[in-house]
């Protein structure tokens, strides 16, 4: 039972880290290069990650300049980025490929804040979701004599426990980015 614990511990864990990867794509107005994660090209017939393919550097913290290795591939990179819709629009020199940045408006801000407080929601579910299933097995070990009912109540209140760890991490998360966000 103690693995299966660790288990749900990790599931939990992976959860909040799943929430705190979508935290790390959303647009702040501020030049985060993990906006480029999911922009793919089609290199030589294989699609390749924008990421492999040029030097990817933040010079100030509203812009984002991507460098590649390859100029052939600037024109393909700079239509990824065009249809990855991320908000931005890339500036080509025949060099080098510029993204500058916004500064953001206060509605825009607050959009960001529903988008965010939407990823926690969604984590939290997640996590409710796993405590469920880990209730349910539990009940069922009890009903086919694999725990006492001592240990069901224990083992219920471990659960309860880490579920209640994990919401306050997603909850302090949530908080903190908010903050980020709204602080011009």
């Amino acid at each position: 039972m103690k693995e299966y614990l660790i288990e749900i511990d990790k599931k939990m864990e992976k959860s909040f880290e799943a929430m705190l990867g979508n935290f790390s794509k959303i647009r702040t107005g501020r030049a985060n290069a993990s906006i480029l994660d999911n922009i793919k090209i089609n290199y030589y017939g294989a699609l390749t990650p924008v990421k492999q393919l040029c030097n990817i550097s933040i010079p100030e913290a509203r812009m984002i300049v991507l460098q590649p290795w390859d100029k052939t591939t600037l024109a393909e990179i700079e239509k990824a980025i065009y249809a990855a819709n991320l908000g931005v629009t890339p500036e080509n020199d025949g060099n080098i490929i510029r993204l500058p940045f916004q500064a953001l408006t206060e509605d825009k801000r607050k959009d960001i804040v529903k988008q965010l407080k939407q990823i926690g929601e969604e984590a939290k579910i997640a996590v409710r979701n796993i405590r469920r299933d880990a209730n349910e097995y539990l009940k069922k070990a009890k009903k086919d004599s694999l725990v006492t009912e001592d240990e069901e109540k224990k083992h219920l209140k471990d659960i309860q426990d880490k579920t209640d760890k994990w919401i306050s991490k997603i909850d302090e998360s949530l908080s903190h980015k908010e903050k980020e966000i709204m602080e011009v």
